[in-house]
C-alpha cells in the first residue's frame, strides 16, 4: 500500500521487534504480484492473492492460479461481496470462481463482505468450501457470527472492536479455536491510535479488548489466534 512507502523498512523492523507475522492481502493482480514480491523478501510475512469485489478489473483466475502455485501464497482473497460500495452484478460469479480456484490449489479462502451477508452464507451453504473460510474483518453481531460459525468459518477481528463495545457479543460467542486477529493495516487502527495510520504491530491492541471481553490473558488470546494462523495458512511453527 502507497501509505507505507516512505517508511516500509521501518514498520517491517517494528514487525521483527515486536515478533508479529502478517498475511499480505491482495486485492487486484497488481496488488497481488506486490505482496507476493515482498513476502518472499521477509521470512515473517506471506500473501494472499485475489480480487475484491470493489475491483473493476476483468478476471481472468488463470493469473492468480500461477502466483497461487508460489508457497509464500497461503490464500486466496480478499474476495467476496460488497453491496455498499459495488453494483451487485457480477459479483456472486466473481466469487464462485475463486472459491474454485482455492479448492483447486488447496489454499485457505479471505473473504470480504460487507451488506452482502445473507447473500455470503447462502453460496456458503449451498457449497461448502473443502478449504477453510476466513470472515475477514468481521465487525457483527453475535448472532451473525453464529452462523458463519455453524458453516465452519473463522471470524477474523479487527481495530473497531476497540472503539465500540457493538461487537462484544460477536467475540464472546466465538470460541478461540475459530478466532483470528488482524489490522487491515493502514486501515481501521484500534484505540490508543484510531485515526491514525494503521500498521501490523498494533494487533496487540486488538488481542488485549478480546482477552478483556473474554477474561483471559492477553497471552492466551496471542498464542491461540497464532496457533489457528498457523492451521488455516498452514505456516510454520
Amino acid at each position: 500500500m502507497s501509505q507505507f512507502d516512505a517508511d516500509r523498512d521501518a514498520v517491517l523492523a517494528r514487525m521483527q521487534e515486536k515478533k508479529v507475522g502478517a498475511v499480505i492481502i491482495g486485492t487486484n493482480l497488481a496488488e497481488s504480484n506486490q505482496a507476493l514480491a515482498l513476502a518472499k523478501q521477509h521470512d515473517f510475512l506471506w500473501a494472499s492473492v485475489g480480487l475484491h469485489p470493489n475491483e473493476e478489473e476483468q478476471s481472468d483466475m488463470s493469473q492468480y492460479e500461477v502466483l497461487a502455485q508460489d508457497p509464500k501464497v497461503v490464500a486466496i482473497g480478499e474476495c467476496g461481496l460488497d453491496y455498499f460500495r459495488s453494483s451487485k452484478e457480477g459479483q456472486k460469479e466473481r466469487l464462485m470462481t475463486q472459491i474454485e480456484l482455492a479448492e483447486r490449489v488447496g489454499k485457505a479462502l479471505v473473504i470480504h463482505c460487507r451488506d452482502a451477508h445473507d447473500d455470503m452464507i447462502a453460496i456458503l451453504s449451498a457449497h461448502t468450501p473443502t478449504v477453510p473460510v476466513i470472515i475477514h474483518f468481521f465487525t457483527g453481531s453475535g448472532e451473525l457470527a453464529e452462523k458463519y460459525l455453524d458453516l465452519g468459518c473463522y471470524l477474523s477481528f479487527p481495530g473497531p472492536i476497540t472503539y465500540t463495545d457493538m461487537y462484544d457479543d460477536s467475540i464472546r460467542v466465538c470460541p478461540l479455536e475459530k478466532m483470528l486477529v488482524e489490522t487491515d493495516a493502514p486501515f481501521a487502527a484500534p484505540v490508543p491510535n484510531r485515526g491514525k495510520r494503521n500498521e501490523p504491530v498494533f494487533v496487540a491492541d486488538v488481542v488485549a479488548k478480546i482477552a478483556a471481553i473474554k477474561g483471559i490473558s492477553t497471552n492466551e488470546v496471542a498464542e491461540a489466534t497464532v496457533k489457528n494462523a498457523q492451521k488455516v495458512f498452514t505456516l510454520p511453527n
